[in-house]
């Protein structure tokens, strides 16, 4: 039963009802019940058995427990701590040496567990009172910390990446090649911009002392060795397998939740205890994604049977937009989108909105799809609702004001766009390693 007036008030009703903080899987499920038994009356009931069963045998989402399972046990091996006291004495003699090393360290930490929240508030508790210590500017301080922890999103093995692939049927192999060399230009802009102001403003981040600095170099190469070398291996191993086709995405993440394990086990930090609450997490999130993929596919078809994408089509081909308007317009909605909502509920709720227009103006939907990636980096980053700005609150207390945070973050959400601009401008970015590896 068409009726694209009830489909567009459903889409209405789903915005207001997150806003109000009503949970979003459940809100979906409710939603496509009940406007779906008006539209198709107990067969509703059917379609969202047959998707609960599609989201439970998707073999591409097989990865997302094992990928989160990796990172919990990568970040409960407390690496962390000698990983960024080794960069740190690496970059000593750079401008803003801690900020490098703090950023540094959030790119690697955060591509191996992809979870913005543990990396922020780990950072949060490590870095962010070593740069307040060396007499580092709040702001600047609070803008590294919350920017390098959100880089797990775009950078591979990319959760965000696997949903988006799931949900488009783009190849995850291929999106994985796509985003790695744009997740490396965006630390890459994050640490240039660092430098360049330690240098012009060298007061918002003073030099460490020379006897802070003057660490033989032998003893700085053992800690890299010890520290930065086996996670960087673990990565590069779970990559190179997925990248080079010698395994599949879950098989990948099946060998990398078994290296970290070894690397826990290496470092005398695997535990019960920790073995258990990282199960436990692991659980906790991917009962979140399937119910969230469950909740999002069954309200798209409720909501293609109404016609609301027909609506949404015909106004966007009203407007008569040449590509980049629409590319434009399609990045200004998600990016406004960031301010209440996390990435997850972006990317299986109105991404998918966006996937039709894309064969009518010939938009490849992988380049989309990382320009959509670099794009949900605002999510955690955009002031009210950033919640990277509010997960290093928690940790930092009363040492910092949550404006000062959100002052801090701008100039990273300005790098932000500065790499959307660089990536559209030159897509060979993007295409070029998936090209050169798959043709």
């Amino acid at each position: 039963m068409s009726n694209p007036e009830i489909g567009i008030l459903m889409l209405g009703l789903l915005v207001i009802l997150i806003m109000l903080g009503f949970p979003i899987a459940f809100t979906l499920i409710a939603m496509a019940v009940g406007f779906g038994y008006y539209a198709i009356g107990d067969s509703i009931f059917n379609l969202l058995v047959q998707r609960t069963y599609g989201v439970m045998s998707n073999a591409v989402l097989i990865a997302v427990p094992l990928f989160l399972f990796m990172g919990y046990v990568v970040e409960r091996s407390n690496i962390l701590d000698k990983l960024f006291r080794s960069l740190q004495l690496a970059s000593g003699n750079i401008p803003g040496s801690l900020a490098v090393a703090s950023l540094a360290t959030c790119t690697l930490f955060a591509t191996a567990t992809g979870i913005v929240g543990a990396v922020v508030t780990l950072m949060g508790l490590l870095a962010f009172p070593a740069m307040l210590k060396a007499g580092y500017d709040k702001r600047l301080a609070s803008g590294v910390i919350c920017a390098g922890g959100c880089l797990g999103i775009l950078i591979p093995p990319s959760i965000m990446l696997i949903l988006y692939g799931a949900t488009t049927g783009v190849s995850v192999v291929r999106l994985y090649a796509a985003a790695l060399i744009p997740g490396i230009m965006l630390a890459g802009l994050y640490i240039a911009y660092i430098i360049i102001r330690s240098w012009l403003q060298p007061h918002l981040a003073p030099k460490a002392p020379p006897e802070e600095r003057n660490v033989p170099a032998l003893q700085i190469v053992g800690m890299l060795m010890t520290s930065f070398v086996p996670l960087a291996v673990l990565i590069a191993a779970v990559l190179g397998a997925i990248l080079f086709g010698l395994a599949t995405p879950h098989e990948a993440a099946a060998m990398g939740a078994m290296g970290a394990l070894l690397l826990a086990l290496a470092y005398r930090q695997l535990t019960f205890g920790r073995l258990r609450e990282s199960v436990f997490l692991t659980a906790k999130s991917t009962a979140m994604v399937c119910w969230l993929f469950v909740g999002s596919w069954a309200f798209s078809s409720v909501f293609s049977l109404l016609g609301g994408h027909h609506v949404i089509e015909s106004w966007v081909m009203m407007l008569d937009l040449t590509p980049l308007q629409f590319l434009i317009l399609a990045q200004v909605v998600i990016f406004l989108l960031g301010w209440p909502l996390e990435w997850t509920e972006i990317i299986v709720i109105f991404v998918p909105i966006f996937l039709p227009l894309l064969p009518i103006f010939g938009i490849d939907p992988l380049f989309f799809g990382i320009l959509v990636a670099l794009n949900l980096q605002t999510s955690f980053l955009t002031p009210p609702m950033a919640m990277s700005a509010f997960y290093l609150k928690g940790v930092a207390g009363d040492t910092v004001e949550i404006m000062e945070i959100f002052r801090g973050i701008v100039p990273h959400l300005g790098l932000v766009i500065v790499a959307m601009v660089i990536f559209y401008v030159f897509p060979e970015i993007a295409t070029w390693l998936p090209g050169l590896l798959y043709g």
